[in-house]
């Protein structure tokens, strides 16, 4: 349960829009993302938390990159997207008047202490976190709901990180690949009936990372219990994650097409519908 919304077997597919660092630390563009998830129909939109310092790996830190602020290295280009205490605060609020659920991935320990400031409803652990188990039992420590995305790990990686986060009934398992964008050659779905097998007790989705909708609206086919996707308002807009993000159009067709494919899921018991009713009596010339 996240917020209060009950995510699982049986619940309305959860829909998630990461917003990540589709913003590039631009508040405006923040609260338009925020409005696009919500006119959507999304649950929640979520966002990236970084401790530049220590979440940048060493042997990128110094790597020079064009950005449109202009040449600048990683390290820098790390601090020029991240928002600030002040910010998250006006950016959760917009997406709490738009009836949003709002949270984000921690990628370091003080930025689970920044996002504990803030009351978030829940963490998300991104994909390249999964080995980090000194971070994931601090997120444990926090008591919040856990969605753990599981792109670029073994099942004895993923084994091992939902044993560190230890959350019982406060986790939700995403199976993903870590490509983007992803081809449709990497997505594996079938992994999600194996998750599903694998954690009993664990609600599994898919966060996706193709282009267009079809892998998505499979996952859910297929039993996924929550999906996330990255959203742009633009995909051609500065960033490593635009190209594999939905623009404000596909998440609207991607949140309709889920709710009409979990109505059509039923509940799996054979029966004779209401709208057969009258063809069988006209149609059927042997009653039972």
């Amino acid at each position: 349960m996240i917020a209060g919304r009950p995510v699982g077997p049986g619940c309305p597919v959860y829909v998630i829009a990461e917003i990540g660092l589709n913003h590039n630390g631009d508040v405006e563009v923040a609260k338009q993302l925020i409005d696009v998830a919500a006119d959507a129909g999304v649950d929640a939109v979520k966002f990236q938390k970084r401790t530049p310092e220590l979440a940048t790996p060493p042997h990128m830190r110094d790597v020079v990159r064009e950005t449109p602020w202009g040449a600048m290295t990683y390290l820098e280009y790390r601090h020029r997207v991240e928002l600030d205490r002040e910010q998250y605060i006006e950016i959760g609020d917009h997406a709490m008047l738009r009836g949003l659920t709002w949270f984000a991935s921690p990628w370091d320990e003080p930025s689970v202490a920044f996002l504990e400031a803030l009351n978030v409803a829940a963490y998300k652990v991104a994909s390249a976190s999964v080995t980090d188990l000194a971070l994931l039992r601090t997120i444990a420590g926090t008591g919040r709901p856990v969605i753990l995305s599981t792109g670029m790990s073994t099942l004895e990686q993923i084994d091992a990180a939902v044993a560190a986060l230890d959350a019982d009934e406060r986790l939700i398992v995403l199976h993903a690949t870590s490509t983007y964008p992803m081809p449709a050659s990497e997505a594996n779905l079938r992994m999600i009936p194996v998750l599903a097998a694998r954690y009993p007790d664990v609600p599994v989705g898919y966060s996706g990372h193709e282009p267009g909708l079809q892998i998505s609206l499979a996952a859910v086919a297929l039993g996924a219990t929550a999906i996330e996707r990255h959203i742009t308002l633009d995909r051609a807009m500065w960033g490593s994650d635009q190209a594999a993000s939905l623009e404000p159009r596909g998440l609207e067709r991607l949140v309709r097409d889920v709710r009409v494919i979990e109505e059509a899921l039923g509940d799996g018991i054979k029966r004779v519908q209401p709208g057969e009713l009258a063809p069988m009596a006209k149609l059927r010339r042997v009653r039972a």
